[in-house]
């Protein structure tokens, strides 16, 4: 078989299978959220940290509890990595420098997972279990927290509560990450991913000599590492080392569990609004996108010009064979869709043109299909923005579900789609103005832009992947990175709770013949539009000094 004919068969598979679990997990995430029940396990969890689940919260009160869950979170976690030498099974690690720890802590913590650090010589098993898996979790559930807070706001009228967060991040973890995670860290270990605890050893290697490996729980961290589009790697080599991703099934099976909870939350979105096709036109908008892009990457990688590429059959250089082309562009179309920052391959290393097709991903926002959860919002936000540009175009006021997108809403749509793009310039030119950063680049010109472009659309849109060409463990990297990632998970978060709460506290507005059919394929075509739009307006002259410039060149 082909690579490109491998590539293609690889996409089907993983498309075929995504539509056969959205309908079912969807539903199901729908039920679940809508539920007044309580489990017997979620009662104790309640009971121990105080919090009573039967609460309606207002949008000001929701924002207070994923505040002060996530800086919490944000304390454990460095306190945890600066006392790592004092603690067991440590595997030998000092203590983690502030700097680092900083910027590690805020990484995980707002489901970025970026990672200044090599993981197998720097984390011990008590920070990588109990520290950074824990935040796996918990923080890819305050995301869909929030997305299910939002679509609350369009589901209920004249009430601004929007359900409670607790109830809302216990469900996420109980009833939906933990059992999925169990049963693909089983079917990951069966495809030869490693899961123990042994400490650091001596391996031979076949142009002889020893090299130093540590084992670890890495099959049930890898799992929730895509499953909760996270992203941060057990060892340093991601998920293109073979105890994390051993052969092509694990490959799909790790990007089918990136994708499947983003996507199908478009169907609890439609159910929990009252109308699956709603649902299905976000589906389709997310598709869209993510096929395109898909297509795109593996037609850049499959037919790179020059004498190096044509030998290799494309641009092999970074990838691993047993991944091949296909495989490694399908993935890192995935991760940079989604807020995931995993990588099978070495993505400085792709096309100019291939590098720019990532960093476009992200700067889309991560909405196709984005997070978990963060995608859902994303998009949402969107389609607020492009029912706004469609009332401009016919002179009538903007509705979209039954309710009015005034002034107010424009305004905290508008702050919502800012916030990144100020994060993301600011402290990029910032980096190549001072005299220091640039010390740090691997490359000069327009690769060497690239690598600083890149780290900060990682770091505020929440993604965590890199080009690796860039030295981030540096004071200034580390700080600046941090706060970007901090601003860009929980700013965007303010505005998307006031619009629900916005939205909540309205009364339905009947359908009439002027009324957007938002459900129809029209619109689908008008929130693509709108959506590369935007942010071709906003990163085109930074896409244009670097991966343009260099794939043009």
């Amino acid at each position: 078989m082909s690579p490109v004919l491998s590539g293609a068969v690889q996409l089907s598979a993983l498309a075929a299978a995504l539509a056969l679990v959205i309908r079912p997990l969807g539903d199901y995430m729908a039920t679940m959220y809508s539920s007044n029940r309580h489990l017997r396990v979620e009662r104790w969890i309640y009971k121990a940290i105080g919090a009573n689940p039967d609460t309606e919260m207002r949008w000001p009160a929701y924002l207070r509890g994923v505040l002060a869950f996530s800086l919490a979170s944000l304390l454990f976690l460095y306190g945890l990595q600066r006392f790592q030498g004092s603690l067991p099974g440590s595997l030998g690690f000092s203590s983690i420098d502030p700097d680092q720890a900083f910027n590690t802590a805020a990484s995980f913590v707002a489901n970025t997972n970026w990672q200044s650090y090599y993981g197998e010589q720097a984390m011990g098993h008590v920070v990588q279990t109990g520290g950074l898996a824990v935040q796996n979790f918990v923080s890819a559930a305050v995301g869909m927290a929030v997305a299910v807070a939002l679509v609350r706001g369009f589901a209920r009228t004249r009430t601004g509560e929007l359900g409670n967060f607790w109830s809302d991040l216990v469900r996420g973890v109980v009833r939906i990450l933990v059992p999925i995670a169990v049963v693909a860290a089983v079917v990951l270990v069966a495809t030869g991913a490693i899961q123990n605890f042994s400490g650091i050893h001596e391996v031979g290697q076949f142009s002889g000599g020893t090299q130093e490996w540590n084992g670890g729980a890495v099959a049930s961290q890898e799992v929730i590492k895509e499953l909760g589009t996270n992203g941060g790697g057990y060892f340093n080599a991601n998920s293109a080392h073979p105890f994390e991703n051993p052969n092509a099934f694990s490959n799909l099976l790790e990007v089918f569990l990136i994708l499947v909870i983003p996507f199908s939350l478009t169907r609890t979105f439609g159910r929990m609004v009252g109308s699956v096709k709603q649902g299905y036109a976000i589906l389709a908008t997310m598709a869209v996108i993510w096929l395109g892009f898909t297509a795109l990457m593996m037609w850049t990688e499959f037919h790179g010009g020059g004498p190096a590429f044509e030998a290799a059959g494309g641009a092999m250089e970074g990838k691993e064979d047993r991944f091949g082309i296909g495989g490694s562009a399908i993935f890192s179309v995935a991760t940079t869709l989604t807020s995931t920052g995993a990588v099978n391959s070495f993505h400085s290393s792709n096309t100019a043109f291939g590098g720019g097709i990532n960093l476009l991903g992200m700067q889309l926002g991560e909405i196709a299909p984005g997070g978990v959860g963060s995608g859902l919002y994303g998009m949402l936000i969107m389609a607020v923005i492009a029912v706004f540009l469609a009332g401009l175009m016919v002179g009538r006021t903007p509705e979209y579900l039954g309710k009015k997108i005034g002034t107010r809403e424009i305004k905290f749509a508008a702050c919502y789609i800012l916030v990144t793009p100020a994060l993301v310039l600011g402290f990029t030119a910032a980096s190549m103005a001072l005299p220091t950063p640039p010390d740090s680049m691997t490359n000069t010109g327009a690769h060497g832009f690239s690598e600083v472009l890149y780290a900060f659309t990682s770091g505020a849109n929440n993604n965590g992947s890199a080009f690796a060409g860039l030295n981030a463990d540096t004071q200034w990297f580390n700080t600046t990175v941090g706060l970007a990632m901090l601003l860009g998970r929980f700013l965007p978060m303010v505005f998307v709770l006031a619009l629900a709460g916005s939205l909540a506290e309205q009364k339905p507005v009947p359908e009439t013949a002027g009324t957007l059919r938002t459900e129809k394929p029209m619109f689908t075509g008008l929130l693509v539009g709108s959506i590369l739009i935007i942010t071709g307006l906003t990163y085109f002259p930074a896409l244009a000094l670097g991966p343009l410039a260099e794939g043009l060149a």
